[in-house]
């Protein structure tokens, strides 16, 4: 089974939204994320956070609640549980928004869940040492190394070759691939990266 953690941060396509999740997802919401599963008709397994953005929610499976001033965000809170009960498979909504602090310290949370994070115009991967994507043709690619070199980069199913490449940290060489197989699969030697999949150009 799959945990899906919403975040207090912005949702703007719920139909969107929708397109991501299963029948049997695990609910999480952070705080303030409860408003994204009630308007898309979920109910939250498990309710987590200060609630400092809403009035405890009897309605929600289980609650559990942290004082407001606490080491953890309410969205790395989520992750935890989630990790802590068993689930490999994670997905982020609502981790995106106006807070730019918040939208890089939930992207960099990729780094101990393994999850994705997506918004409405992107999907967020970490990259470690492989990733395989399925029915993603036409859309734009990007890979931006995080906390130093990416090392012997190959790259299968993109428009501009990936062969044992080097994307230095802080370069934006990596910006900006285009997919165009059904099937596309990016391999690392070394290092550690986040890949971008949007339909922008």
């Amino acid at each position: 089974m799959r945990a899906v953690i919403f975040g207090n941060g912005d949702i703007q396509s719920y139909e969107r939204a929708a397109g991501y999740l299963k029948a049997d997802d695990f609910i999480i919401c952070a705080d303030g994320g409860l408003r994204h599963a009630k308007k898309m008709g979920l109910r939250c397994d498990v309710l987590i956070g200060d609630f400092d953005s809403l009035d405890v929610d009897a309605d929600a499976g289980e609650i559990i609640q942290y004082p407001a001033k606490k080491d953890f965000t309410d969205g790395e809170l989520c992750v935890k549980y989630a990790r802590e009960h068993g689930f490999s498979d994670i997905i982020l909504l609502g981790m995106t928004g106006k807070r730019l602090d918040h939208t890089i310290n939930n992207i960099m949370m990729l780094s101990c869940c393994g999850g994705t994070v997506i918004d409405d115009d992107n999907e967020i991967y970490i990259l470690k040492d492989s990733l395989e994507f399925y029915k993603k043709k036409g859309r734009t690619l990007s890979i931006i190394p995080v906390g130093g070199n990416i090392e012997g980069i190959d790259g299968e199913g993109v428009e501009y070759p990936l062969c044992n490449d080097t994307l230095h940290f802080g370069s934006c060489r990596g910006s900006s691939n285009v997919i165009v197989e059904e099937y596309c699969k990016i391999t690392i030697k070394s290092g550690v990266g986040l890949v971008v999949i949007t339909d922008g150009k």
